[in-house]
Formats: C-alpha cells, structure tokens, sequence
C-alpha cells in the first residue's frame, strides 16, 4: 500500500483513510500475515476437515513445533478465525474448529494452494529457464 498521509492514527491511501496500528502497520495486512504465515495457512486447512486437539493438529502439520502452534492458534483465535473449546474435564481437552470467518480464510488459501498445486510445472519449467540463465550469464562473464 502507497501512503501519502499519516494522520490521527490513520493513512491515506488511494483516496481511502484505513486505521493504523502503534507501528504504522495497515490491520488488513497483519490479518494478511497471520492467514498467509507458514504455519497460518497448513492450521486453516487442516481444521476445514474438523476440530481437532492440539496433540492431533501438531501430529497432523509435520514439522511444527509446540511453541508455533500455540502462537498461531493464539493469533489466529484472536482474530476470529479460530475457536479455542476447552473442557472442564480432567485430563483438560482442548478442541480447536474455525469459526465462519476461518472456514472463509480457509477456503481462499486452499484455493492459493490449489493453483500453486495446478500450475507447479509452469513454475518448474520458469525455474529452470531462470537458472539456465543466469548460468549462461556466468559463463559468459
């Protein structure tokens, strides 16, 4: 986003006033952030299938640690896209489902990782192209 003018808390940009946070920062693009993170997007498509426990969704995105789950599920609860149902049963059981707000988020990464999906030997063959390149390039030099 181009911002041509900070004022009282907000930017102008292209003509809109948009809130800002303590740092300057747009809350669209932290909301961008939290849903596009490494983690954001594998924990917004593995709970379209259904709630799942903390332990079965740590099992479940290979390679996440305790620490970033439990920080994602926070900043993803915080925002509104996922819901945090604890029991008070003991042991204590913690179940975690998107809210309607996540099944959306949900939906428009998995969309994204869909066509990165579809359309990976076109970005094979442009990878390849660039490295031969740049190969050349060196060669040449």
């Amino acid at each position: 986003m181009t911002v041509s003018t900070v004022v009282s808390g907000e930017v102008e940009a292209r003509g809109k006033y948009t809130t800002v946070d303590s740092e300057g920062r747009c809350p669209y693009r932290l909301v961008l952030e939290h849903v596009t993170s490494r983690w954001g997007v594998l924990v917004l498509m593995e709970l379209q299938e259904r709630p799942y426990r903390f332990s079965e969704l740590r099992r479940a995105i290979d390679g996440v640690s305790e620490k970033m789950l439990t920080q994602t599920l926070q900043t993803l609860e915080r925002d509104g896209m996922v819901h945090r149902d604890a029991k008070p049963v003991i042991p204590p059981r913690v179940d975690y489902s998107l809210t309607d707000l996540g099944r959306e988020a949900a939906a428009q990464v998995s969309a994204l990782a869909g066509w990165t999906k579809d359309r990976m030997p076109d970005v094979a063959r442009a990878r390849k192209a660039y490295d031969e390149a740049r190969a050349e390039k060196t060669r040449a030099s």
